[in-house]
C-alpha cells in the first residue's frame, strides 16, 4: 500500500505523477482520509477479533470523501474464497475502499471459514483476482 499523505508535484506543474505515491491525479488517493465502516474515527482496537464472528471489531476504509472522488475499478462487493467455495458480500464502504485503491487491503475475511486470508485467495464474482 502507498503512504502517499497529498497529492505532491513540483510547483507550476500540472498533470503527471504524484510525487509520494506515482499515482497520476484521477487515481490519486489521499490515504490518510481514513475512516471506520460507520465514518468514524479509527480507534486503536477496531483490529480485536469478535471470537464468534471471526471478524474484526470494524474494519478502517477510505472516508466517504474520499470514495467520491471516484473508482479505478468496478465496485464489487461479493467474492469467493478459492479454498472452500464461500461467497462473502462485504458492505459498500468496503467494496468502495477497494475500488478507489486495489491495493489498499493485503488480506480480506473469508464468511465461510470465518477468518482472514491474504487476497491471492480470493475471486471476485466476475473471476478476476480480489486486489485486481
Amino acid at each position: 500500500m502507498s503512504t502517499c499523505t497529498a497529492y505532491s508535484r513540483p510547483e507550476g506543474v500540472m498533470g503527471g505523477p504524484c510525487e509520494n505515491c506515482g499515482r497520476s491525479q484521477p487515481e490519486h488517493v489521499e490515504h490518510a482520509a481514513r475512516t471506520l465502516v460507520d465514518g468514524s474515527p479509527v480507534t486503536p482496537d477496531h483490529r480485536e477479533i469478535n471470537p464468534a464472528t471471526g471478524q474484526q471489531k470494524d474494519y478502517v476504509v477510505l472516508s466517504e470523501e474520499e470514495r467520491a472522488k471516484g473508482f479505478v475499478r468496478p465496485v464489487r462487493r461479493s467474492y469467493t474464497h478459492n479454498t472452500c467455495g464461500t461467497l462473502t458480500t462485504m458492505a459498500v464502504p468496503l467494496a468502495e475502499t477497494y475500488a478507489r485503491d486495489p491495493e489498499f487491503y493485503s488480506g480480506t475475511f473469508c464468511g465461510g471459514c470465518r477468518t482472514h486470508f491474504p487476497l491471492d485467495q480470493f475471486k471476485w464474482e466476475d473471476g478476476t483476482q480480489v486486489g485486481s
